[in-house]
C-alpha cells in the first residue's frame, strides 16, 4: 500500500495522465461528469457523480461501422481500433460493481468487441465512500462500500491519500507512481473501512432487504395487483434509465449521408412506448407493462439468468432524477413486504 499527501494529489493524476488517458469526474452544469482529464482539472468532491463510468465503456451513442457507397458497389468500413490503457480515476464502489453486471451482457457470446476492447485496457481506480448519501443502499445488494471492487482502491484519511492495489493492473499502475508515494501501513485504512461501515449502518435505507426477490420469483410478482398504482404517475421519460449504471438496452440507427451510411448504437430505455417497436407493433403497449418489465428485469429475470446477481447496485440516482418520485425503493418496499424498512 502507497500513500501520498492529498496537497500532491494535482501531481499525481498529471503524472497518471503524462502516461496515459486519464478520466475522472469533474463538476460540469449539469453535474459531476467523467471528462479526460487536463491540467488544471480539478476532481469532484461530489460523493456520487450524475453520471456514471458507464459512459466510458458503454458510450451513450458510438458509430460501429460504415459503408461507402458508390453506385452499386458498397464498402464496409470497420471504424474499430485497438484502444491505449487508460485510467478512470473516482468511480463509486456502486459503479464499480454495476461494471460487473454489464460484463455478463456484453462478454457473453457473442461478444461485444467494442465494450471488451475498453473494458481489457481501461483500470478502474475506485473511491471507497467516506460520506455515503442518504440516498444509498448499496449495501442491500451486497456491496461493500468499503471495499471496492477495482483495479486500485483509494482512500481519504487524516489529509493522506492511501493506494491499495487489488489486480495486476493496479499493481502495475501503483508501481508506477512510486516516486510520488511512499510506503505505508494499513491501519489509518482499516480505521477508514470500518468508519465507512458505521455510517452506512446509519442510512435510512440500511435496512432495506432484496431477500424478497431474485431468481424463481417471476410468477409470484409479474401479476401482483400493484403494478397498477406503482406505475399510474410514471410519465415514461427515461430519466431513471439514462441515470442508471447497469441499464443496457440500446437502439441501432443507420444514418445516410449522401455518400455512404453510418451505423450508430445509442441508449434506449424500455420505458418509451418505442422501444423495440416493430412493424407488427410494440410487445409492451400500457406504461404498467413498460414500468413493470423494467423493475422485473432488475431484481427478477437478471438474477434468475445470472446466478442470483441482481442488476440494481443501489447507487440511489433514480431517487434523485425521476420527477414524479418514483423508484425502485418503493417498488421493492411495496411488492417486498417490507415498507417500514
Amino acid at each position: 500500500m502507497r500513500k501520498l499527501s492529498l496537497e500532491r494529489l494535482d501531481a499525481l493524476l498529471s503524472s497518471i495522465s503524462e502516461k496515459m488517458p486519464l478520466y475522472l469526474p469533474v463538476d460540469t452544469d449539469g453535474g459531476a461528469h467523467f471528462v479526460r482529464f487536463q491540467s488544471g482539472l480539478k476532481p469532484s468532491e461530489k460523493l456520487l457523480p450524475s453520471k456514471s463510468a458507464k459512459d466510458i465503456f458503454f458510450p451513450q451513442s458510438e458509430e460501429l461501422v460504415n459503408f461507402k457507397v458508390d453506385g452499386k458497389k458498397i464498402e464496409i468500413i470497420d471504424i474499430r481500433k485497438e484502444c491505449e490503457d487508460f485510467v478512470v480515476w473516482g468511480v463509486t464502489p456502486c459503479d464499480a460493481k454495476a461494471l460487473r453486471v454489464l460484463d455478463n451482457v456484453f462478454l457473453a457470446e457473442p461478444i461485444d468487441s467494442f465494450y471488451k476492447n475498453r473494458r481489457d485496457h481501461g483500470i478502474i481506480v475506485s473511491l471507497a465512500c467516506a460520506r455515503p448519501s442518504e440516498t444509498c443502499f448499496c449495501q442491500t445488494f451486497g456491496i461493500d462500500a468499503a471495499d471496492p471492487d477495482c483495479d486500485v482502491a483509494i482512500y481519504k484519511a487524516d489529509g493522506y491519500l492511501y493506494l491499495s492495489p487489488k489486480t495486476d493492473k493496479g499493481e502495475k499502475l501503483v508501481a508506477s507512481l512510486a516516486d510520488l508515494t511512499e510506503d505505508t501501513d494499513e491501519k489509518p485504512v482499516e480505521d477508514a473501512k470500518n468508519t465507512i461501515r458505521e455510517r452506512l449502518a446509519k442510512l435510512p435505507l440500511a435496512n432495506l432487504k432484496a431477500d424478497a426477490f431474485g431468481a424463481g420469483k417471476t410468477s409470484k410478482f409479474f401479476d401482483a395487483p400493484e403494478w397498477s398504482e406503482l406505475s399510474e404517475s410514471c410519465l415514461g421519460c427515461g430519466s431513471c434509465t439514462f441515470h442508471c449504471p447497469t441499464c443496457q438496452c440500446y437502439d441501432i440507427k443507420d444514418i445516410d449521408t449522401g455518400h455512404g451510411v453510418i451505423r450508430q448504437r445509442c441508449w434506449d430505455s424500455c420505458m418509451y412506448s418505442e422501444f423495440t417497436k416493430m412493424s407488427a407493433g410494440q410487445p409492451r403497449l400500457t406504461q404498467k407493462e413498460r414500468f413493470r418489465q423494467r423493475f422485473m428485469h432488475k431484481l427478477v429475470y437478471y438474477p434468475e439468468r445470472y446466478n442470483g446477481l441482481y442488476s440494481c447496485v443501489g447507487c440511489g440516482r433514480c431517487l434523485r432524477v425521476c420527477p414524479i418520485g418514483m423508484n425502485i425503493v418503493k417498488v421493492m418496499k411495496k411488492l417486498g413486504g417490507n415498507e417500514n424498512a
